[in-house]
This record gives structure tokens, sequence and C-alpha cells, in this order.
């Protein structure tokens, strides 16, 4: 893991201020100068309490809110000015709301991460159909036998379960080609067994196809498990990056939480 693809440095997020003559007046900073490096290969759980800022850094990183101070630098653009503000090319995001997609199949919710190599009329090439073929086998949907009914991509999105369907969110980042992946909370919906093949998924994913996977969670006992590292985010204190194991030695987690997690009998 020597290959940097997401670097902060002193990077201050949060929400600023609209229709205000002072550039700080009404600006609500959620964490500051948070400096820390992710590489490829590796999937990253974020972990903290409510609150902290774990969706807010996300957001910022997928460009999607600006930061209110400090920088970011991703593999692919290695600044970012507003005129390099549209990561779609660097970071596929995946958020945590249910999605009611009427009459859409599965194959047109991954073709969507085509979109921004697509042309102007959004036409898919025969490469596209082959990413979109490959990115659904690859979380785990294999085309039908000739003959044996029809292929997952020809049914519609909401005829599957929770489960399917945040499979398919994942095909549709993977789709997207980027060398990052952001999820905010993919397991809040599913069960456990859902949960943990979700976490295998992305583990699997970041190690084979060396991406970069930053995952926001608050699924303790499988961050602990399968991530490579934790970030580990405290209410206004900023971020810790270690392992778990390291982090679990020093208390980290006792000061992040206010409380001793690992004992919840007290």
């Amino acid at each position: 893991m020597s290959n940097v693809s997401i670097s902060t440095n002193k990077l201050s997020i949060g929400y600023a201020g609209r229709g205000r003559k002072s550039k700080t007046e009404g600006r609500k900073i959620v964490q500051r100068d948070l400096s820390f490096s992710l590489c490829e290969g590796e999937m990253v759980c974020m972990l903290g309490p409510n609150g902290c800022g774990k969706s807010t850094l996300l957001r910022t990183l997928a460009g999607l809110q600006p930061p209110l101070s400090g920088t970011y630098n991703l593999k692919s653009q290695m600044s970012n000015d507003k005129s390099q503000m549209s990561n779609d090319k660097s970071i596929s995001l995946v958020l945590t709301e249910r999605l009611s997609l009427e009459n859409t199949t599965v194959h047109d919710v991954v073709a969507m991460g085509r979109y921004p190599y697509t042309s102007f009329l959004g036409g898919l090439s025969a490469e596209d159909e082959a990413i979109i073929a490959n990115s659904l086998q690859a979380v785990g949907f294999s085309p039908a036998p000739s003959g044996e009914g029809r292929e997952v991509a020809t049914t519609f999105f909401n005829a599957h379960s929770d489960g399917e369907k945040q499979r398919i969110l994942i095909a549709k980042a993977l789709a997207q080609q980027t060398p990052i992946i952001l999820l905010d909370e993919p397991t809040a919906h599913l069960d456990l067994p859902h949960r943990i093949l979700v976490l295998r998924l992305l583990r699997r994913l970041a190690h084979e196809q060396g991406k970069t996977i930053l995952i926001s969670t608050h699924e303790l006992d499988l961050a602990l498990a399968l991530s490579d590292r934790i970030l580990l985010m405290s209410p206004g204190r900023g971020v810790q990056l270690d392992t778990a194991e390291n982090l679990r030695k020093t208390d980290s987690f006792t000061s992040a939480f206010g409380m001793d997690i690992f004992n919840p009998l007290g």
C-alpha cells in the first residue's frame, strides 16, 4: 500500500453560510485540520459517533460541497480548484438513501456509471456494454445460461431485495471505473448475513482491483474484522488513521465514543 490515492492537508469541513456578506458569518465547522492519506488497494472503514462529520467528509471528498479551508488531493486529480471540482472520473459515491426506481432495469442503473464516458447523446458502445456486464459479474451476478431464465440485467431494479440492490449500486460504481469508491453506510438497511457479504465484497474489490474504498459505517464489529485500517473520527477532535489493533491498544475508541464500547455492561 505505497501509492497514495487520497490525501488531505489541514482540511476543514462543514457548511458555509449562504447570502452573507462575510465569508465566515454563518459557517458551521464540523471538523477542522484533518490530515491523512489513503492508499490504493485498501478498504478503510470510517467510524465515529453520530454528528462527528463522517458523511460530511465523504460529500466533501466527492465534490458535493466545498471544503471550508485546507486542501484534498485525489488520484488522477491533483488539485481541487473549482475548474476540477467534477470528480466523475476520480471518485464513485454510493449513498445510504434507499432508491426506488420504477420501471428501471438493473442494466440501466449500472449504465448510469458510464455517463461520464458516453457521447453527448448518451449512447453506449460495445465497450461500455462489456464494462456493465463485467461490473455485474464482479458483484456476483453471472449471466443466465442460455435458455434458463433471464439475466439479472434485464430485471427491474425494484424487484430485488435490499441486499441485491446494494450490490447493483456497487456494480454501478465499478462501471464508473474510478480508482476511488466512497460509500456512506452501505449496510444500513441489510440483515447480518448481507452486511457481511457486502463488506467482504468491498474488501475483495479493493484488494483484487487495487481500488481505494472508504466506507462510513456503524458496523463496529465488522469494521474491526474486515477493514485494512480504521479512520476513527472524534467529535470536533479530528481523526486517527491506524489499524484496529493499534487503536484499541491506545484506548482511542473510548476517547472517540466517550465510553468503553467493548464492555457494554460497564
